[in-house]
């Protein structure tokens, strides 16, 4: 069963994905509530992805990637980037904070669902 660290900061979007990648998709989810618990989740948890919120407190989602990546015990963790707010760049800007994948809110959990599946199986 594939583990997902899932950071993000608003309840609602935490129950829904949540629910629905642990009941119908098999996936064991952790959650991280700020960029600085996702950093240390990831190194204590060592998940086989990461779903990082962008715009969180204490440390944002682009800071989580970058310290997730300079850790040599995480920095193979694949990401992939959720936001809100995507303007024309905010794709290209988290590819190169190290994400893998990028993704908008509302969530498309099929689209979602297929990009989770694609990167995971780049890491096998």
């Amino acid at each position: 069963m594939p583990k997902i660290l899932y950071v993000e900061d608003n309840d609602d979007n935490v129950f829904m994905l949540q629910m629905r990648l642990e009941l119908e998709d098999g996936f064991e989810v952790l959650v991280a509530r700020d960029g600085a618990a996702g950093v240390a989740s990831a190194e204590r948890e060592r998940p086989d992805l990461v779903l990082m919120d962008l715009n969180l407190p204490v440390m944002d989602g682009w800071q989580a990637t970058h310290a997730i990546r300079a850790n040599p015990a995480t920095r193979a963790i694949p990401i992939i980037a959720l936001t809100a707010h995507a303007m024309v760049g905010d794709r290209e800007k988290a590819l190169a904070a190290g994400c893998d994948e990028f993704d908008t809110k509302p969530v498309d959990l099929e689209r979602l669902l297929g990009k989770i599946r694609v990167v995971l199986a780049k890491g096998r």
